[in-house]
């Protein structure tokens, strides 16, 4: 039997490519889309782009195992029907604000600054639809407050 070295090489090179561009696609886990989101405040809109969870493996993920958030942007945990909500920031390594938000687009309550790589629950206190998750210090930086109003088709605007 002839061993063909260059038929070889060419199959262990066409492996390799295919390995590469399965790992490619398999990278940190991402929801699935980016959609605007706005938050109405007394100084004025705030637009973000936010990724969606709605499945429970993004809910579960969220935005674990992120260097980085950057600002303008977060992810919206889609919890319908709205219910009593707990987060917490387990391999979370950035600082986050959790902004809870009713089925009306209502803004709940925010957990300002919250502690990387923690296990301690963080809970909506009141019925919330979903939960808008972005950099620390956003809600001060743009004077978010509870009873805000956030425009997404989630909450049946926009």
């Amino acid at each position: 039997m002839n061993f063909d070295r260059k038929a070889a090489w060419s199959l262990v090179r066409g492996f390799l490519a295919v390995v590469l561009v399965f790992a490619a696609c398999a990278g940190p886990m991402r929801a699935a889309s980016f959609q605007p989101l706005e938050i109405a405040t007394k100084s004025g809109v705030q637009v973000f782009s936010v990724e969606i969870a709605t499945t429970e493996e993004e809910k579960t993920t969220g935005l674990m195992y992120r260097k980085e958030l950057a600002d303008g942007k977060g992810m919206l945990f889609d919890f319908s029907p709205e219910q009593e909500v707990t987060m917490w920031m387990k391999n979370t390594y950035i600082s986050l604000d959790m902004i809870f938000i009713s089925a009306d687009g209502r803004i709940l309550r925010i957990a300002e600054n919250t502690e990387p790589m923690s296990t301690k629950i963080i809970p909506s206190r009141g019925l919330a639809r979903a939960v808008l998750e972005v950099p620390a210090g956003t809600a001060q930086k743009y004077g978010i407050r509870p009873g805000d109003r956030v425009a997404h088709p989630l909450f049946g605007a926009k």
